[in-house]
């Protein structure tokens, strides 16, 4: 068994240059340096003393055990643990774990590459479940990893050290649906916190096949949202229930009074529509939209998009309660942040296994 000096912050060197090689060309473990030694990290050194593939001593000259390890590793560094166990299931997979660039901890081979002649195919950055979920953070991390061409997993690691991995990716969502030309305005009421059409068949003004609202006998039912967008299209003219005009004005100063937070939802509402998308409410599944490619009488929404603030962090537990939903019914789950004048950005969190 190769035998490994430790270091006073946890890393080792294998001085023997006959075990470094042995150890480095098994599993490309740590950095050859002079001499041919090799020097492995704190989670390298962790990982091959737990699993008897060296043994390790420090100054006294006594071997020291992985319990012993471990407990002076989590000392130096409270987030090792987090780092380690997410190290070692991916080692357990099979896969060449190098260091990565930072923030990432850690930089991923594929299986059966070469180092130094495959590059890494992901990066790999590690939370613990009651670390917050930060939207600014992972778009860092996004940016990152497309400046390098470097895809982005997400190690999360639970209560009972339990390991999910999650893929993040940046998309540009685009649906096949072309937008019929919509006709003259049509008359809506605002009945409290929705808007009704009590045409007695498919109003003129909003063909058949365009997604909008929802029919309740012979009435057509929108959302403030659908309603805010048509009027803005000059397709709705307002009236009270007792029959007063209402001006457009008017009516967004009361949906403000009822959503307030109309103006987050309404910019991927209408860039949805504008990629071919159709957009309904996505309530059932606990998301703001759920987006058509085709007319929803005849098709199966692909997209579940969730709206949110550009600075937006939550738990998350919150987090993968929505991911797990939605590949539950076979959709994607995007979130959606408009931070500026320009197109929404969107980016599709889905679970996997490395």
């Amino acid at each position: 068994m190769p035998h490994a000096e430790l270091n006073p912050d946890l890393s080792a060197w294998v001085r023997d240059p006959t075990e470094a090689s042995l150890l480095y060309g098994r599993g490309y473990y740590g950095e050859i340096g002079e001499g041919g030694m090799l020097k492995l990290d704190p989670r390298e050194t962790a990982y091959l003393r737990e699993m008897d593939r060296i043994s390790l001593g420090g100054q006294d000259g006594l071997d020291l055990g992985f319990p012993d390890l471990v407990k002076r590793a989590q000392q130096l560094d409270p987030g090792f643990d987090i780092l380690y166990l997410v190290y070692r299931d991916l080692r357990q997979r099979g896969y060449v774990v190098r260091s990565g660039p930072p923030p990432f901890p850690f930089a991923l081979l594929p299986r059966g590459g070469t180092l130094g002649k495959t590059p890494s195919r992901f990066w790999v950055s590690a939370f613990s479940e009651r670390t917050p979920f930060s939207l600014p953070g992972l778009r860092d991390r996004l940016d990152a990893c497309r400046g390098a061409k470097r895809g982005l997993l997400l190690g999360v690691v639970d209560e009972e050290s339990d390991l999910t991995f999650y893929r993040a990716r940046e998309v540009e969502p685009r649906g096949s649906h072309v937008a019929a030309l919509l006709s003259s305005p049509v008359e809506a009421w605002l009945f409290g916190d929705r808007v009704s059409l009590l045409s007695p068949s498919e109003p003129p003004g909003l063909p058949a096949g365009e997604g909008y609202g929802s029919r309740v006998g012979q009435r057509l039912e929108l959302s403030l949202l659908e309603a805010w967008y048509l009027a803005e299209e000059g397709r709705l003219m307002f009236r009270d229930p007792d029959g007063a005009p209402l001006t457009l004005s008017g009516f967004q100063r009361r949906a403000l009074a009822i959503e307030p937070d109309l103006p987050l939802r309404l910019p991927v509402y209408r860039h949805l529509r504008y990629v071919g998308l159709l957009p309904k409410t996505g309530f059932k599944y606990g998301a703001h939209f759920r987006a058509y490619e085709r007319e929803p009488e005849s098709s199966h929404a692909r997209f579940l998009v969730h709206v949110v603030p550009p600075d937006w962090t939550a738990p998350w537990p919150e987090v993968a309660r929505a991911i797990r939903l939605a590949q539950g019914v076979r959709k994607q789950f995007l979130l959606a942040d408009c931070p500026g004048p320009g197109a929404p950005r969107y980016v599709h969190l889905e679970r996997t296994r490395p």
